[in-house]
């Protein structure tokens, strides 16, 4: 499955380069949100996958502050 392959994948990153990636996914949510608002997005659904994918993010980083 796609999915667990990005969770395995940032399990072996460290911290700076979760919050990196954070900032990026956030990033992207924004320019999506901004593309759907001017009718100018084609892929509605990837909204959807990246605010998963924060979320799966956040998940790892709080797993390995509490580590």
């Amino acid at each position: 499955m796609k999915s667990s392959k990005f969770v395995e994948e940032l399990k072996s990153k460290s911290a700076e380069e979760l919050n990196s990636e954070l900032v990026a996914a956030k990033k992207e949510l924004f320019n999506l949100r901004f593309q759907n608002a001017t009718n100018q997005l084609d892929n509605t659904a990837r909204i959807k996958e990246v605010r998963k994918n924060i979320a799966r993010i956040q998940t790892i980083i709080t797993e390995k502050a509490r580590a």
